[in-house]
């Protein structure tokens, strides 16, 4: 057997060919590679446990990667709270224009810590200052102020506005608000209180509407009623001794999706093992680090808020008593949302506008300004934490940001397109992709589905079975959990929670895991990936893949069980009866309720703009033919605002107005042509002067911009020859009773098409 043979190789009777033993097998293969993943990942558990302590001992842990200048400490004002006004200190190589309106990026306090607003070069904060903007950031500390409120918050981010604002007198605009998840209430709140504050506000991935949703989508909504109402909240601030821990809100939002919680996020990082760590470290740097709420403020959110959804019916009021009403914003109100997203789905980041307004007009009328965008597939956290997203969407809204403050009143979505080569005025371009406001109506919010009455019944008969629940808990089991609780319980609990647990059991206070790191360095030094054809690396996958099935189906099965047990129970006639509602209710719709004196101020208004038809000059006139004949379109492109700012560059000083002039002028405008069309198009020579040099200009500068976006056509190129008649004297006194096209006639603020009118 020996004789002829390799000392390397060996025979078999049924096996004849002859196997290299210095070859290791695909088995082996794997193996070792399986292995040393195994140690390497056991040593990603041990930094990110390390982490963990040391991100949680600093006196202000945040996730930015920016330098910051603290200008307001919240703290220090009348009503203290945990919250903080940050400057941005802008990167080496980074030009900060102050003529540019800054951007204020308030963080979510949702149970996570704050900077996840500014975790990466390419974020919200990124592309702001890569815009040449001013950046402040408002973040927060892990432990509240003893005694602090949501509206003490608020009261503050208003401070914080003010502050930002007086910083920059020569900038043109107000302050830009992102609000990221729950910060977008937040400040939603702050511009009702104080509408004189913000400039645009922009909502990215905020919930304000908390019952909004579809059957079989949104299994969220139904958490508060199938626990009961918000009692547990208020025994977990008992057990904390008066803390909330946000722990619990982190896991409620890693229960919604348990196979990325239980393998997929874990696998992940096992499989990728070479490339992975650095981002998996510094994403569960923010992710393992929850901070604490007083139980009363917690308290409030929850009853009023998550179970209570009495934000967008205006049942909120001030410490002063003045009810919080989102109709008194004045500020565009940008909403950015995403059919992936779980945790603020689209029907609750819009169904605040339905709960506010019965129709499209109305929006128009109350001179507001409401531009959405829905991506197709983004989850929550990568509407304000993909880099992808920031260089695109939140890039483009950087860039567009003084037009949309500009844009007349009414309701827009926003799409956002990559130019083609055949684009017209390419020049006009600014950026990467191109943004279009596209007039929309109210109905294109309820085709993206809703509650029946029926429902909005059963979540409100959830509201008072939250009540009493709430009630009973308060009479008869508070006080003694209160007198069992104390600091010293309420840490240990905190820190036997599992949230912070699965952290700081692999750390290397652990002395179990003292051997890791040594292993693991020695692993590195000998890595032997296994090769990607590798037939159980295969098996691997595949496995893998059917766990992730497996979770997936549970979760959809848990989920579908608690919409049905939600449905059925507070769908009981009896249930319902017993809290005092009946099948009457279910035909009320809840909405804001119609307040008398802002009809009449409206209503005032109007009258006022039939006397000012006449009054105005050179820019007034070309912003009221503007809107007359870009009505038709209904839409508008970042090429035709680039475009008007060259015109207003190129003008004399005594003709150029600030933006936020042409922002009013914009606007009264608009109403003048809403309420008054014929004659507001017919006074048009009157508003200018009378030397014909000086309405050539005028036509000229006209022209050009309705041909940023192509060659007018249609009932704009009619609309156009109107106007260019009219100015120059050549439409007769008969004719003048004509304006408007028969296809675009302003009736409100529809035109034949249904949409809203956009200039």
């Amino acid at each position: 057997m020996g004789a002829n043979m390799d000392s390397n190789t060996a025979t078999n009777a049924s096996w004849p060919l002859p196997v290299r033993l210095d070859v290791p097998l695909p088995w082996q293969d794997y193996l070792i590679d399986a292995w040393q993943r195994s140690v390497l990942f056991l040593d990603v558990l041990r930094q990110r446990g390390n982490n963990y302590f040391e991100h949680n001992e600093r006196k202000a842990p945040n996730v930015l990667t920016f330098q910051v200048e603290l200008i307001l400490d919240g703290r220090t004002l009348e009503r203290p709270v945990n919250y903080g006004l940050v400057r941005i200190v802008p990167p080496v190589g980074t030009v900060t224009d102050m003529r540019k309106r800054p951007f204020i990026v308030f963080d979510p306090r949702a149970g996570h810590g704050p900077g996840i607003g500014g975790m990466k070069h390419d974020s919200e904060i990124g592309v702001a200052l890569a815009g040449g903007h001013p950046c402040y950031f408002v973040g927060f500390l892990p432990e509240p102020v003893p005694g602090q409120t949501v509206a003490d918050v608020c009261q503050a981010e208003g401070r914080f506005i003010e502050e930002v604002a007086k910083r920059h007198p020569e900038a043109e605009g107000k302050p830009c608000l992102i609000g990221n998840c729950q910060a977008g209430w937040q400040i939603m709140m702050t511009a009702a209180m104080r509408p004189d504050l913000p400039g645009p506000i922009m909502l990215a991935g905020s919930p304000l509407s908390y019952w909004a949703g579809v059957r079989g989508k949104n299994p969220l909504r139904y958490l508060g009623g199938l626990l009961g109402g918000t009692w547990l909240t208020a025994l977990a601030g008992d057990l904390g001794n008066g803390i909330f821990d946000g722990a619990n809100l982190v896991a409620n939002f890693e229960s919604m999706n348990p196979a990325n919680t239980f393998w997929k996020k874990s696998h992940n990082v096992y499989s990728n093992i070479d490339t992975e760590p650095p981002r998996f470290l510094e994403f569960e740097k923010w992710w393992g680090s929850p901070v604490l709420l007083n139980a009363g403020e917690m308290q409030q959110i929850a009853d009023e808020l998550f179970v209570g959804n009495k934000l967008t019916a205006g049942q909120i009021r001030s410490p002063d008593g003045y009810r919080v009403d989102l109709r008194n914003i004045r500020s565009p109100i940008i909403v950015f949302c995403s059919h992936g997203d779980d945790i603020t789905p689209p029907q609750q980041a819009l169904g605040w506008i339905l709960d506010l307004y019965d129709h499209e007009r109305e929006i128009a009328a109350a001179g507001q300004t409401i531009v959405y965008t829905m991506h197709q597939s983004i989850g929550h956290l990568g509407i304000f934490v993909s880099g992808k997203v920031a260089k695109k969407e939140h890039g483009e809204f950087v860039q567009c940001m003084d037009m949309i403050d500009v844009m007349p009143p009414g309701l827009y979505e926003a799409v956002i397109t990559t130019p083609g080569k055949d684009i017209v005025r390419p020049d006009l371009v600014e950026g990467s992709y191109l943004l279009q406001l596209e007039a929309r109506t109210l109905d294109d919010i309820r085709a993206l589905g809703g509650n029946t009455p029926e429902d909005d019944l059963r979540f409100a008969t959830a509201a008072r079975v939250s009540d009493i629940n709430l009630g009973l808990y308060r009479t008869f089991w508070a006080p003694a959990i209160r007198m069992m609780s104390s600091p010293q319980s309420a840490e240990m609990l905190r820190a036997m929670h599992p949230n912070r647990l699965r952290f700081s059991m692999f750390a290397d206070s652990n002395p179990f895991m003292q051997p890791v790191a040594a292993l693991a360095e020695t692993v590195r030094a000998n890595r032997r990936p296994v090769p990607e054809d590798n037939p159980f690396l295969a098996v691997e996958q595949a496995v893998s893949a059917w766990i992730v099935g497996a979770l997936e189906t549970w979760g959809k099965a848990r989920d579908d069980l608690g919409e049905a047990l939600f449905l059925s129970i507070y769908g009981l006639p009896a249930l319902q009866a017993a809290v005092g509602l009946g099948t009457e209710d279910a035909a009320m719709r809840r909405h804001m309720d119609r307040d008398l004196l802002r009809e009449a101020n409206n209503a005032r208004l109007a009258a006022d703009l039939g006397r000012r038809i006449d009054q105005g000059g050179w820019v007034e006139a070309f912003v009221r033919a503007l809107i007359y004949i870009r009505l038709p379109e209904g839409r508008a492109d970042e090429r035709g605002f680039v475009a008007l700012r060259e015109i207003g560059e190129a003008q004399t000083a005594e003709k150029r107005v600030g933006l936020a002039h042409f922002k009013e002028i914009v606007r009264e405008q608009y109403q003048i042509l809403l309420q008054h069309e014929t004659q507001a198009i017919a006074a048009l020579p009157g508003l200018l002067p009378k030397e014909k040099a000086e309405r050539e200009s005028w036509l000229t500068a006209l022209r050009r911009l309705c041909a940023a976006t192509g060659e007018p056509s249609g009932e704009v190129a009619h609309r156009l020859r109107q106007v260019e008649a009219l100015v120059a004297g050549g439409l007769p006194a008969g004719e003048r009773t004509k304006i408007g096209g028969k296809q675009t006639r302003i009736e409100g603020t529809s035109d034949a098409t249904g949409k809203q009118p956009a200039a």
